[in-house]
């Protein structure tokens, strides 16, 4: 792996995938002629976060509908990951992140961990996923997850064992007013998560959240990237739209896998072993 990320940091239009579609392309376009080598967008770039019942109407099939073609198309010059709606093939509707490579669909991630408490209400409306894997693409062996599947250790843990380097973390992160000491809560909060990952994982960590306002309900931004060491080596501004890039290669992983040894080490088995105790205890 060795390549370049830029996260585009977006407002997308509720409810219009079309319009939404077209902003992926410029974007992804302008950050190609930059250098780009994969382009990342945050959860639900494709058709806005608070769709509510709209959510069936918006759902499409993310290997032949018709309206993903352009980004198939672009997807020989840059890779895509973005997120929208996707119908299953068990007739479920799934808040999902999706990646474009080489021309085609490679990879979908159906989001496993839908909230349904405080501003949440994702279990009325989308299905939950069972699945966690990595997928290979021209630039590096990637993963997917989508904002609370973050919030699940087990999530990113298995992405890593299953080969993956970096893991898009594909996020629409409501702003909330607590106390703070100048920094917002949010950013300080997200950011110290996504640095643990990236050290505990030995992998590189793109936070990509969305900006602007839907229903009432602000979205924050400050998407950052986070070095298998912890490092933060891009974040963009707070409550606007922004553009960050940053190089990512294999070599940082294997330093960061080398010198602290515990994604080597790692007993996968040990952890069946007693996940499997546990829940015996609890049938």
């Amino acid at each position: 792996m060795n390549c370049t990320v830029a996260v585009i940091q977006m407002d997308p239009v509720l409810g219009d995938v079309p319009a939404n579609i077209r902003t992926h392309i410029r974007a992804a376009e302008q950050a190609a002629l930059k250098g780009a080598n994969v382009v990342v967008f945050p959860e639900l770039s494709l058709t806005g976060y608070t769709v509510k019942d709209l959510a069936a109407d918006l759902a499409f099939d993310p290997y032949s509908d018709p309206l993903l073609r352009p980004l198939q198309r672009l997807s020989k010059k840059v890779t895509i990951v973005a997120g929208g709606i996707i119908q299953g093939d068990d007739h479920g509707i799934y808040n999902a992140g999706i990646c474009f490579d080489g021309g085609e669909t490679v990879h979908v991630h159906r989001k496993i961990y839908t909230p349904t408490y405080g501003l949440f209400e994702e279990g009325r409306y989308f299905s939950s996923g069972r699945s966690v894997e990595a997928f290979q693409t021209r630039h590096g062996r990637f993963g997917i997850l989508v904002c609370e599947d973050m919030w699940h250790p087990s999530l990113p843990y298995l992405a890593v064992l299953d080969g993956a380097e970096v893991i898009f973390s594909l996020t629409a992160s409501p702003t909330r007013v607590g106390p703070s000491d100048g920094d917002l809560d949010n950013k300080t909060i997200n950011h110290e998560h996504q640095r643990s990952f990236a050290r505990l994982f030995s992998s590189y960590m793109i936070f990509a959240n969305r900006v602007g306002f839907e229903d009432g309900v602000n979205f924050w931004g400050g998407s950052a990237v986070f070095a298998p060491d912890g490092e933060r080596l891009a974040e963009a501004r707070l409550f606007e739209k922004d553009v960050i890039t940053a190089r990512l290669n294999s070599t940082s992983v294997r330093r960061a896998r080398r010198v602290s040894r515990h994604v080597l080490d790692e007993r996968p088995d040990i952890v069946m072993e007693n996940l499997r105790r546990i829940l015996d205890k609890t049938r």
